[in-house]
């Protein structure tokens, strides 16, 4: 897979150090999602210190094992495509994320799930390789991050959570902390959001409602087994839950498209996006995510509007 191991991580690294375990973690069976965490770590090392001897030989190395991986998957579209890169990543991150949702909600709090909302987070920053992140993808970000650090937090303190958004109050999810007791890598506080109604789940107005989840999702394959320590659980067995599939929007049988639509090469390229985040849904098996991408793709080639 990769080249030779890295050095020991430099201290001017220590906020990228979750991105290359979770490429670690991710190297046998998400090879693609584990090589876009090594190239954001890439990217983020270089802004931080490409300079300093240790940094340098740390960063070469590195280069060198994206390199690898590079060679040995250079077949892969998702390698060598970025939009298809793109919606991979994407997929995955939602995957975890609606996972962590679904068993968050269903009151099923455990280490996995926990792990899951994190890794969530952390894979949501690797999608700043491909451009700045979407409204939604910065919400869940936040949102996963503090939703994990406050089931962490009640189950080591005897406390039981309470299931869905809630105010977001309390320090971000401390990972190196609980993983190893020494100082924090993702510090400081995190602020409540705005009130809004989570239309989808019929959750009452509260002080972090904005964020809109698809419903319906199962557990991605082969969850994270590692996860933070001394939470006082023991993990649950989880069952995948039966996928909610829309319904095809009946007006798509019978659209027209209007006779002066003229569709931009934006409009084109939003529509190849469209198709690729359904291909990539298809390979988790998520026919729901596909289903609504193909007809996201299908109204805006009919009618020139998304």
């Amino acid at each position: 897979m990769a080249a030779a191991a890295l050095p020991p991580l430099p201290p001017q690294f220590k906020s990228i150090q979750h991105h290359l375990r979770t490429a670690q973690e991710l190297d046998k069976r998400e090879p693609v999602v584990a090589y876009y965490c090594r190239l954001y770590a890439m990217q983020t090392g270089m802004k931080i210190d490409s300079k300093t001897p240790e940094c340098r030989k740390f960063l070469s190395k590195l280069m060198d094992q994206l390199e690898a991986m590079k060679k040995q998957f250079g077949d892969n579209e998702a390698i060598t495509q970025e939009i298809v890169g793109c919606a991979h990543v994407e997929n995955y991150a939602l995957k975890m994320f609606l996972y962590a949702d679904n068993e968050d909600r269903a009151g099923q709090f455990h280490k996995n799930m926990i792990k899951s909302f994190y890794t969530a987070s952390l894979l949501i920053d690797v999608l700043t390789v491909f451009g700045e992140l979407s409204e939604e993808n910065v919400q869940h970000r936040k949102y996963a991050r503090w939703k994990a650090a406050y089931i962490h937090n009640c189950l080591k303190n005897g406390e039981t959570p309470q299931p869905g958004p809630i105010g977001m109050e309390g320090e971000g999810f401390d990972a190196e902390r609980e993983e190893a007791g020494s100082s924090s890598l993702h510090s400081g506080t995190t602020q409540p959001s705005s009130s809004s109604t989570d239309e989808a789940n019929n959750i009452p107005t509260s002080n972090y409602t904005g964020i809109h989840i698809p419903p319906g999702a199962h557990a991605p394959a082969n969850t994270p087994a590692e996860v933070p320590h001394n939470t006082g659980v023991t993990s649950n067995t989880i069952q995948p839950a039966p996928q909610n599939i829309p319904l095809v929007d009946p007006s798509l049988y019978s659209a027209q498209s209007a006779g002066e639509v003229r569709l931009t090469p934006e409009d084109f390229a939003r529509a190849q996006k469209y198709c690729k985040y359904a291909g990539s849904a298809l390979q988790y098996e998520d026919v729901s995510t596909a289903v609504q991408n193909l007809q996201k793709a299908l109204k805006l080639l009919i009618t020139g509007r998304e």
